[in-house]
């Protein structure tokens, strides 16, 4: 059932998701700060950082695609929502953000479509783009789906305070398909300075706080006289058979006058916690420092999207991420028992999630949509993006991008493959792409130049179609790489994308680091395999 899909989730939603068939929908989209976001990659000490890629243009424009968008907003069937988005046209006119907001409706109408009717939607976000897509929500949940807005707070701080005040929370609109709904009750730790406040009593049972007894409203029938102590103007809150039972049990507190009021005990060890509230104090972002950063510049903490799936699924519900990013929400979704549907329109992002699961459930199963699985995908995906080919290729030999989209030359780098065969530190491969049917031997020739110009040791040339014999020659004249304790190793490698999909092949060189020195790698969970959610095949 839990299955990765790469592409436009427009597109995946229409083609793929039946009506009615998710559980609980998380999303958190970019947020149209005009912004890109770099993906960093871990790079070895005494390594520059070349290796980084833009992860996603966090960006719109008005074009033919969001005139197109807007033109079938206009024809589909909540009309709600076309009065809507043709206000916002009004008011906003061809911006960024129009454009990112007609993206967004299309995009929430078919989340909606594949909720079940007992279903839930996360949508998260922060001030930029919040207010129009709380009414955009009201519009296609009918204003009555609507249940919370949930504040969370992300940071501690930002150096943007002395403009404004300090911006150091994200929202979270929660907002259901029916009135019956899943929702899970879950407790926030509570604060110290309530606990110094309140818990100020012990007795042997333990530490405790006084409740008022007093009824909030005047309830005849509880006006009673206890132990000689006069009943509160309204009443008591409870009625004379449960105020014996708290007496028996010793959960009352007489004051030593008796003009007093009688107060209950309520003990520290004896409560979850604070009953669950829409402000997430308790919850903390991820730092420099954590054990589960990935290095991606949104990822979220995998306890917040922990706190969402408990509260509003169960176990074997369907969770769907349709900006799969990092792969936070379906690494808690799996973590938890629940089958997960991402989607990502990057390879790159689809390849990290790969990594992540994997490297964090040893016996994961899941499928995978959209990638390339034989020469004839990989050739059309080289035809339609060269970029996306490259990062594909790049994730077949577990290299790390080159320097992103620039356009230009590259240096001859398409990839970067660190390792360690001795206590020297990190060396480097250089990795050379090629999704071109007219492969000659000076690409090889280039490849060997460009080791040597990088002072790397090993060069991997990565190719659609078969080498010819003059490139084979070349890459054996380049020698071998010596390692100091493992051996030989052919210092240019010729691999074929139908050798690495079919496993024939595979590069070839030592590393005591095995891999850690290329991707952080996600904390493992032990997952049984009857526990592991097997995706359909």
């Amino acid at each position: 059932m839990s299955s990765l899909y790469y592409g436009d989730n427009l597109n995946v939603l229409r083609e793929e998701i039946k009506d009615e068939s998710v559980d609980l929908i998380y999303l958190d989209p970019p947020f149209n700060s005009k912004s890109d976001y770099n993906l960093l990659f871990k790079t070895p000490k005494g390594h520059k950082s070349d290796a980084q890629i833009t992860a996603f243009e966090d960006t719109w424009n008005w074009g033919q695609q969001a005139e197109l968008e807007f033109s079938q907003l206009l024809k589909q069937d909540n009309t709600d929502v076309s009065e809507l988005i043709t206000a916002f046209r009004r008011f906003l006119k061809e911006t960024d953000m129009m454009a990112y907001l007609v993206m967004m409706a299309s995009r929430l109408l078919e989340l909606q479509r594949v909720l079940k009717p007992t279903g839930s939607l996360y949508l998260h976000c922060d001030p930029t783009a919040s207010h129009y897509l709380k009414l955009l929500l009201d519009a296609i949940f009918y204003k009555r789906g609507f249940v919370n807005e949930v504040i969370w707070k992300r940071s501690y701080g930002h150096g943007d305070s002395k403009k404004s005040m300090g911006r150091s929370h994200d929202t979270i609109f929660y907002y259901t398909k029916s009135e019956k709904f899943t929702l899970n009750r879950f407790f926030h730790a509570h604060n110290s300075e309530y606990l110094e406040n309140f818990f100020r009593h012990e007795d042997e049972r333990g530490v405790y706080k006084l409740e008022n007894l007093t009824s909030p409203s005047f309830r005849p029938n509880l006006v009673y006289e206890y132990k000689n102590y006069p009943s509160p103007a309204k009443g008591w809150r409870v009625n004379l058979k449960k105020m014996q039972q708290l007496d028996a049990e010793g959960r009352l507190h007489f004051p030593k006058k008796q003009d007093g009021r009688i107060m209950k005990k309520v003990y520290l060890h004896e409560l979850e916690g604070q009953p669950m509230i829409d402000v997430w104090t308790d919850v903390k972002p991820i730092s420099a420092q954590s054990a589960e950063r990935l290095e991606y510049p949104t990822q979220k903490p995998l306890a917040l999207l922990e706190r969402i799936i408990k509260a509003s699924s169960n176990e074997g519900d369907v969770i769907l991420d349709p900006f799969c990013g990092c792969g936070t929400a379906v690494h808690a979704a799996q973590l938890l028992k629940r089958n997960w549907i991402g989607i990502d329109i990057t390879h790159l992002a689809v390849s990290l999630i790969e990594k992540r699961l994997k490297d964090a459930f040893s016996d994961i199963q899941f499928d995978v949509y959209g990638t390339p699985k034989d020469l004839a995908g990989a050739q059309d995906l080289a035809m339609r993006d060269k970029y996306q080919f490259q990062w594909w290729a790049c994730s077949l030999v577990n290299a790390k991008p080159y320097q992103g989209k620039k356009k230009g030359a590259d240096g001859g780098i398409d990839g970067l493959i660190f390792f360690q065969d001795d206590e020297t530190g990190a060396k480097k491969i250089i990795v050379s792409v090629k999704g071109g049917k007219n492969i000659t031997r000076s690409m090889i020739a280039d490849l060997k130049n460009t080791v040597e110009r990088e002072k790397a040791q090993l060069g991997l040339f990565v190719t659609l179609f078969d080498a010819t014999k003059p490139m084979l020659t070349e890459a054996v004249s380049a020698g071998f790489y010596e390692s100091p304790y493992h051996g030989a190793f052919a210092k240019i490698q010729v691999l074929t994308i139908t050798d690495l999909l079919t496993g024939k092949a595979k590069a070839q060189f030592p590393d005591l680091s095995m891999g850690g020195l290329n991707f952080k790698k996600a904390k493992q969970n032990t997952l049984s395999a009857q526990n592991s959610l097997v995706a359909n095949s």
